[in-house]
């Protein structure tokens, strides 16, 4: 049985930053070509970046990378490389280059353009319409596609094999979220299974804005079987040796790129291992923070420590992303403080071995009551006095972070967001909101398995059984202005990740005036959310992206 050495170059590129990626594909090219791939496969848009957004409305910016494209071709050799870009033209495409021998031997075009959760390319980019060429690539012929395309069974996969295509390389910037890779390996092994050849899957790494990409790129054998893996949230450079079928001779076009692969001992397959969910979940939020951080050019952080699990688990995220030196933690008790508060924030900065500051915001907080005291004359005191606190904090943080240059992270996750229950320009002030998708019931597993991972108590112990509480007046809980968060979470979940009508979430069993309750929350607190930093997305539909609701809407739900 033929067989063709192939890499996928996983790799992690920028958005914009054409020089740089043209270096990024050069280093996995010459690596690849030293190994003795045969081929090469990039991801999806590997020049430009992904996605790329409204820079692919400025013809500069498309000619610039199609220039980028052309210099990347003309250093191949032997070793063909199937590299993502835009192609310019009457019509915008998004496009794969064949690349071999200094030139680009041929195009493919992507068929099925997405335009749901956080895809929109139907804005930019025009269908392919005509029926797609097989490149012969080693003596094998080789059929393209492009991320969406394989989603479909009816799709190019298909129009591919039944052409006489012995393999199929697959360029994608497939978005993670959580348990995401458990259904592309099961797409994945349908579509070869049904096509009968094998598929060459090459996923993106990186964080990109709200995106991470999780890599894990896969190679399928003609049986469905998966045959490699590589690593999940890291650049990698997978090499496999794929057995080939000799499949029905060719009815679609053929492009002659390289001739037959020599002979060569076998290379043993690597299949990674896969993280369990909320490791994995840990994996994208320090990707995404890491990449956020650096790819916009800062290299330190801020967390307002209040001695909470959700400051807690932010500040250790902080920490795995960038190093503890990277990370300052600044603690800015107030009257209504408790002292388990600063010592719980204080045991927190000791474990991950971060500098902290220490601002009381009691001089601040008293000078406000005092400029606003004639105003608020006869009135009882109220949420306005409770959140000027908040206030006062994200002006400090802030302020550290106008002195030093430093990025201040947010702390609030996604249970808070949904209902409101933060401070708009208090603590939702700040650049990157870490945690923002995801649910209080998770933040708490999340500690857990670090702790558990690290057999040490890095998030105290006393921080996961307290009451969770604002303390921004006497005895406040939590649970005074939510419900439980494990009777919230499910509800959350529902109306807002999947849709439900409150009618379907009371036909699952949830209380009517609560499922009312948090509906009105959510709907009602819009306005806040379109005020929010961005943050990692790891569930299926985060705020931002992916959930474009109007602010003015009388909907009931």
């Amino acid at each position: 049985m033929p067989r063709l050495r192939i890499a996928a170059a996983q790799i992690n590129v920028v958005v914009g930053d054409l020089d740089g990626n043209e270096r990024r594909i050069l280093d996995a090219y010459e690596a690849a070509d030293a190994a003795g791939a045969d081929l090469v496969v990039f991801p999806e848009l590997t020049v430009s970046g992904y996605p790329p957004e409204d820079l692919l409305l400025r013809p500069a910016f498309v000619a610039r990378a199609f220039e980028t494209l052309e210099k990347v071709a003309a250093r191949t050799g032997q070793c063909v490389a199937i590299v993502g870009f835009p192609e310019p033209g009457p019509k915008l495409h998004n496009a794969a280059a064949v690349c071999a021998h200094g030139r680009v031997r041929g195009v493919y075009r992507k068929h099925l353009l997405p335009n749901y959760a956080v895809f929109d390319e139907q804005r930019y980019f025009a269908a392919a319409t005509e029926e797609p060429a097989l490149f012969v690539i080693g003596g094998i012929r080789v059929g393209v596609s492009i991320c969406e395309d394989a989603w479909s069974a009816t799709g190019p996969i298909r129009t591919e094999a039944d052409g006489g295509a012995q393999l199929i390389a697959n360029l994608n910037g497939s978005p993670y979220y959580a348990q995401r890779l458990a259904e592309r390996e099961a797409m994945l092994a349908r579509r070869a299974a049904d096509s009968q050849v094998p598929i060459v899957y090459t996923n993106l790494v990186g964080g990109q804005d709200e995106l991470v990409f999780d890599g894990a790129s896969l190679v399928f054998d003609g049986g469905g079987e998966l045959i490699a893996r590589a690593k999940q949230f890291t650049e990698d450079l997978l090499i496999v040796d794929v057995d080939v079928p000799d499949g029905p001779a060719a009815s679609l076009a053929v492009v002659a790129v390289t001739d037959a692969a020599p002979a060569r001992d076998r290379l043993a397959p690597r299949i990674e291992p896969v993280l369990e969910r909320v490791p994995e979940v840990y994996a994208a939020l320090v990707l995404g923070t890491r990449d956020y951080v650096r790819k916009n050019g800062f290299t330190h952080v801020l967390v307002g420590l209040s001695g909470g699990v959700d400051s807690a688990i932010v500040a250790a995220i902080a920490v795995d992303a960038l190093g503890a030196e990277c990370v300052t933690g600044v603690l800015m008790p107030s009257r209504y403080s408790s002292e388990h508060s600063i010592t719980d924030a204080v045991a927190v900065a000791e474990n991950l071995g971060i500098a902290t500051y220490t601002v009381p915001i009691e001089p601040a907080h008293a000078a406000f009551e005092t400029m606003l005291a004639e105003i608020f004359v006869g009135t009882e005191p109220n949420l306005a006095e409770e959140n000027v606190q908040a206030r006062i904090r994200g002006n400090v943080l802030m302020t550290i972070s106008n002195k030093f240059g430093w990025m201040v992270l947010t702390t609030g996750n996604k249970s808070e967001m949904a209902t409101g229950y933060a401070t708009l320009y208090g603590d939702m002030a700040g650049g990157f909101a870490v945690i923002k998708d995801v649910p209080k019931t998770l933040v708490y597993a999340l500690c857990r398995d670090l702790n558990g991972r690290a057999d040490r108590e890095i998030i105290p112990e006393h921080v996961l059984t307290k009451p969770p509480s604002a303390e921004l007046k006497p005895g406040q809980l939590d649970a005074d202005s939510l419900p439980p968060y494990d009777v919230l979470d499910p509800i959350i979940e529902g109306y807002v990740e999947d849709d439900l009508s409150i009618a379907e979430l009371v036909a699952q069993g949830h209380d009517p005036d609560l499922v009312q309750r948090v509906a009105r929350m959510v709907d009602r607190n819009e306005y806040k959310r379109r005020q929010a930093a961005p943050g990692v997305r790891v569930s299926p539909k985060a705020f931002g992206k992916d959930r474009r609701l109007p602010i003015t809407n009388r909907w009931p739900g």
